[in-house]
């Protein structure tokens, strides 16, 4: 069911991103998906309490092993946070569970947009001040990438193999031209002069 869960996670933006449902955060659009599934899969027995501390099982993820040293690193020299399709409740959640020490967090919920749209990577240049290409977005996923360096900002892509569990077929390697290719957050710290 985790699986088929994850699994709809693009199809559950794309509702959004196609203006076929107004704008709905992540929490939201992961609740609607939970409980779909629930039914599907036959699931009795879970009431609203249960249902809500499953789905808010999305705040309490661990961070990678490299995160919370790399961040704090990077931090020392650069302003730091999440370009992420995440709202801003679960980033913050998940920033204090697991320790990450961002400055800012940069969710869609701020531009009412999910990416790829240009305004969410525009957007962090936008609250800061700064042009894109003195904003470096880091990722795991090539086509985010493609987006932020299409729109003028720096690309560095960080590969994350586990992500998708046994099952993932993309994203193990660099598919594009990024300012850097680097092996996890302490080498993107190193690789940055911190």
């Amino acid at each position: 069911m985790v699986d088929a869960w994850r699994g709809g996670y693009e199809a559950s933006k794309d509702k959004v991103r196609t203006e076929a449902v107004p704008w709905t955060n992540l929490d939201d659009l992961h609740r609607e998906a939970l409980d779909e599934l629930v039914e599907r899969f036959g699931i009795d027995g879970l009431d609203e309490a249960d249902r809500d501390w499953l789905n808010r099982g999305w705040h309490r993820l661990k961070g990678w092993p490299d995160a919370v040293e790399g961040l704090t690193r990077l931090k020392r020299r650069y302003v730091i946070g999440p370009l992420s399709n995440g709202n801003v409740a679960l980033l913050v959640n998940m920033a204090k569970y697991a320790g990450l020490p961002w400055d800012m967090i940069f969710s869609a919920e701020l531009f009412r947009r999910y990416k790829p749209h240009p305004d969410t990577y525009l957007g962090v240049g936008r609250l800061l001040g700064l042009e894109p290409g003195q904003v470096l977005l880091a990722a795991a996923h090539n086509y985010d990438l493609r987006a932020a360096q299409h729109l003028g900002l720096r690309t560095a892509f960080i590969p994350r193999p586990q992500e998708y569990g046994p099952l993932q077929s993309r994203d193990f390697e660099p598919e594009g031209d990024w300012n850097l290719a680097v092996r996890d957050l302490n080498h993107l710290a190193e690789q940055l002069g911190t």
